[in-house]
C-alpha cells in the first residue's frame, strides 16, 4: 500500500471513528452493590499477614485451614471441615462445616479473600467480590489493598435482556439447548426446568451467553446488537466517503489495547468483551461493506467463551464459503499479529446493504445473509450454491421425518420452541418452516418413536427459506360412530395391534369402541351392560 493511500486511509478512519463515538447508546438499567468491608479470609500463616495489613476499612474474619494464631486472634478452624463460598459482592455466604449438618456455620460477608491452597471458587470470571493473591508479600498487599477499595456502593449496567418464550432449553421434563450456561464464564446462568435463569450480580457482561444463543431469547442490550450496528454502518460509510480503501473492521475487548502500528485500513470496534458480538454483527459487518472482520484475542479470552466463538466462525465461514466468498473473512488475530492479519484475504467490493439490525438475533443474521447472497448473484462472487452444509453446532438447519415411523402425535410440535414445526389445520399433517429451526434438538429428544432428526445447513433461497413443507401427511380416520376425524389410520392400527389380546378388548364391541372419537366412546362405554356390570365388580372389590 502506497504510502500516499495510507495517508487517505488514517484520515478517513479518523473521520470514521469521529462519526462513530457520536452516536448515542440506548440505556439501560442498573444493577447496585452495596458493601460495608466485611471480609472472610480464608488461609493459613498469609490469612494472619492480610489481617494485619488491613486498614479501618475493612473488618476481617478469618477461617483458618491450618495452624493456631499467636494470641488471642479471633478465628474460626476449618481443619477437617469443608469450606464453600457462594454469592458476589455485598451477598457472600462461607459456609464452614457440610451444608447439610446442623453444626454448619455460615458467615454472611461482604468480601472474600481466598489464600487457600487450591481456590473455592474457580471459574474464569469469578464474582465480584472474591479475590486471591500470588504468593508474593506484594501480591498480598496488592490483594488487601485492592479489597479496601470495595468498599461502599457500586453500580454497573445490567448488560442482557432475557425473554423465556423464545428458550429453547427445555419442554416437558426434556432438556436440550444449554449453550449459554456452558458458555458463561461467570457461572452465573442456572436451568430452571423449560428456561434458564440469570443472576445479574454475578453477570459481568461477557456477552458469550447472547452470542451462542440460537433463538436471541437471551440479548445483550448495552450496547444492543441494533446501536452495535448503527455505529458500523456509520463508520464504514463514512470511511469510504472521505476516500478510504479496503477497510478491515477490528472487534476488540475494551481492556485490550490493539498492537502498534494498527494499519491505516483498520478500523477498532471496541467491546465491552470480544463475545458480546456474534455471528449476526459479522456478517452484518461484511454486508455494510467491510472488507474482512477480525476477532482481536490478547490471551484474554476464556478458553470456554473461545470455543464458543470459534463454533460461530466455523459456520459464518462455512456460509461465506457457500455464497463463493473467502473463507477467512472473519478470522483470529493473535496478540501482535495485527498487521499480517490485514494482509490476508478480503471480500470483493459489494454495494453496501442499508438495514438497521432491528427485530432480533436470526432476522438481523438473515438480513446480512440475504445481503451479502444478492451481492453473491449479482456477480460478486461467481460460485454461490443453493445451500451450504454447516458442521454440527450451528443454528441453522432443516429437520427430516421417517414418515414409517411417524404416527403424527405431534408431540414434536408442541415442544419445538421456534415454532419450526406446525401441525396441520384440516388434515394430520406434519408442517415444517426452516427458516425458524433453531436445531436445539427437542424434537428429536420429545419424539416418542424417535422418527425426527435435524441435519445443519443453510438455504440461501428466502423465500424457499420461509415457506412451509410438509414433512408428513396421512388420511385421517373417522368416528365410526359419528364420522369425525379424529386420528390417523396408522395410530389406530397401531393401538389395534398393541391391545390384540388383552382380556378389556377380547369382545367386538370393545375394539369397536377404539374406533371411536372421545365422545362417542364414552357414550358406547356407559350403553355397554357388560362393561358397566365388570365396572360395578370391581368398585365392589376395591371397597
Amino acid at each position: 500500500m502506497s504510502t500516499m493511500t495510507e495517508q487517505r486511509n488514517r484520515r478517513a478512519r479518523d473521520a470514521a471513528l469521529a462519526a462513530a463515538s457520536g452516536l448515542t447508546v440506548e440505556p439501560t438499567s442498573l444493577i447496585g452493590y452495596e458493601s460495608r468491608g466485611r471480609v472472610t479470609v480464608i488461609g493459613g500463616q498469609r490469612a494472619l499477614e492480610a489481617a494485619a495489613l488491613m486498614d479501618a476499612r475493612l473488618e476481617p474474619r478469618l477461617i483458618l485451614t491450618d495452624g493456631e494464631p499467636a494470641g488471642e486472634v479471633s478465628h474460626l478452624s476449618a481443619l477437617h471441615r469443608e469450606i464453600a463460598v457462594a454469592g458476589y459482592l455485598g451477598n457472600f455466604t462461607v459456609t464452614l462445616g457440610a451444608t447439610t449438618s446442623e453444626a454448619a456455620v455460615e458467615l454472611a460477608s461482604d468480601l472474600v479473600l481466598d489464600l487457600s491452597g487450591s481456590p473455592l471458587l474457580s471459574a474464569p470470571l469469578n464474582p465480584p467480590g472474591y479475590m486471591t493473591s500470588g504468593p508474593a508479600k506484594t501480591d498480598l498487599r496488592l490483594a488487601v489493598d485492592a479489597l479496601a477499595e470495595l468498599t461502599g456502593t457500586f453500580e454497573k449496567p445490567k448488560y442482557f435482556a432475557y425473554d423465556p418464550s423464545l428458550c429453547a432449553h427445555g419442554r416437558s421434563g426434556t432438556t436440550a439447548c444449554s449453550r449459554c450456561i456452558d458458555v458463561c464464564p461467570a457461572d452465573a446462568i442456572t436451568g430452571l426446568g423449560e428456561t434458564v435463569a440469570v443472576n445479574p450480580y454475578l453477570c459481568q457482561g461477557g456477552g458469550a451467553c447472547a452470542s451462542v444463543c440460537p433463538g436471541g431469547a437471551i440479548r445483550y442490550v448495552y450496547p444492543s446488537v441494533q446501536d452495535t450496528l448503527a455505529r458500523l454502518r456509520r463508520m464504514l460509510a463514512v470511511y469510504r466517503k472521505e476516500g478510504g480503501e479496503e477497510p478491515i473492521v477490528v472487534f476488540h475487548a475494551q481492556e485490550s489495547a490493539l498492537p502498534d502500528p494498527v494499519p491505516a485500513n483498520a478500523l477498532p470496534a471496541a467491546v465491552e468483551e470480544l463475545a458480546s458480538v456474534g455471528i449476526e454483527v459479522w456478517l452484518s459487518a461484511l454486508a455494510y461493506g467491510a472488507g474482512a472482520v477480525l476477532l482481536f484475542d490478547d490471551g484474554r479470552v476464556p478458553v470456554r467463551v473461545r470455543e464458543a466463538i470459534e463454533q460461530q466462525r466455523t459456520t459464518a465461514s462455512e456460509i461465506l464459503s457457500g455464497m463463493g466468498y473467502p473463507v477467512s473473512a472473519v478470522r483470529w488475530v493473535e496478540g501482535a499479529n495485527l498487521a499480517g492479519a490485514c494482509g490476508e484475504a478480503l471480500m470483493p467490493p459489494i454495494s453496501p446493504a442499508a438495514y438497521e439490525g432491528a427485530g432480533g438475533k436470526r432476522r438481523t443474521a438473515f438480513m446480512a445473509i440475504d445481503a451479502l447472497h444478492e451481492q453473491a448473484l449479482a456477480g460478486a462472487a461467481a460460485r454461490a450454491r443453493p445451500l451450504v452444509t454447516l458442521t454440527v453446532g450451528a443454528a441453522f438447519g432443516e429437520a427430516r421425518v421417517d414418515e414409517s415411523s411417524c404416527t403424527l402425535c405431534l408431540a414434536c410440535v408442541g415442544a419445538c420452541p421456534g415454532n419450526a414445526l406446525q401441525g396441520g389445520q384440516d388434515v394430520p399433517q406434519l408442517r415444517f418452516i426452516e427458516s425458524n429451526c433453531l436445531q436445539c434438538g427437542l424434537c428429536t429428544r420429545t419424539c416418542p418413536e424417535d422418527a425426527i432428526w435435524i441435519a445443519p445447513r443453510l438455504l440461501f433461497d428466502r423465500e424457499e427459506r420461509g415457506r412451509p413443507r410438509t414433512l408428513h401427511e396421512a388420511s385421517p380416520f373417522c368416528c365410526v360412530s359419528c364420522g369425525k376425524p379424529f386420528a390417523t389410520r396408522s395410530v389406530i392400527d397401531r393401538m389395534l395391534k398393541r391391545l390384540e389380546g388383552h382380556w378389556m378388548f377380547r369382545d367386538g364391541r370393545a375394539r369397536r369402541r377404539l374406533m371411536m372419537c372421545e365422545d362417542c366412546r364414552v357414550v358406547d362405554a356407559v350403553q355397554d351392560p357388560e362393561m358397566m356390570e365388570r365396572d360395578v365388580r370391581r368398585d365392589g372389590m376395591m371397597q
